[in-house]
């Protein structure tokens, strides 16, 4: 009898301790990770190629480059950024403004971007980082047609990062990059604002 109430206790005890712990992930993985400093990697100044793709979602190969300098300015310590982009190449040249914003409710980013022959901004792009890349994705209208929109991150390190921007026409099964940037970072000088 004293085995049976033993073993009884045991499996009683085994019971609780995993529905404790399946409570406990549950929670873990429900509580949404603080990403207010996602952004921290790219304040400061950055040497910038620009690879543009002439005509997207037409089949074409062609691509025109761009040099130039961007430079990302904290915003509210950290949970907004500014990135200013003034590139040049054979094709003219480039200058744009980003505005990143956190949400702390969403636990997202938002980036909206204007460029500088329109100084209208975008429709805002949402997204978040996970495992080290940021991405980013909206809906828009290109060249009469709905779109999706793909904005990231990636390859980051504290003297480098990569962006790349793409396209899909049907609904996100296939993607066409577009836009690529490849930031290096300018050595620390006096009047470098960060």
């Amino acid at each position: 009898m004293k085995k049976g109430i033993r073993l009884f206790t045991f499996l009683l005890l085994a019971l609780l301790i995993t529905i404790s712990n399946r409570g406990m992930a549950q929670q873990n993985a429900a509580t949404p990770r603080d990403g207010q400093h996602d952004f921290d990697f790219h304040f400061g100044t950055w040497k910038t190629h620009v690879s543009r793709l002439l005509h997207p979602l037409t089949g074409s190969t062609t691509w025109t480059e761009y040099e130039g300098i961007s430079i990302v300015r904290k915003v509210w310590n950290g949970r907004a950024s500014t990135l200013e982009l003034q590139v040049d190449g054979p094709a003219g040249h480039l200058e744009g403004v980003g505005l990143r914003l956190y949400n702390p409710e969403s636990h997202q980013w938002s980036l909206n971007w204007a460029n500088g022959s329109q100084g209208v901004m975008t429709q805002p792009m949402i997204g978040e980082f996970k495992d080290g890349s940021g991405v980013f994705f909206d809906q828009e209208n290109f060249s009469g047609r709905a779109i999706f929109t793909r904005n990231g991150f990636y390859n980051i390190t504290p003297t480098s990062s990569r962006f790349e921007q793409a396209y899909s026409a049907d609904g996100g099964k296939t993607w066409e990059v577009n836009w690529i940037m490849t930031f290096t970072r300018v050595p620390d000088e006096p009047g470098n604002v960060h």
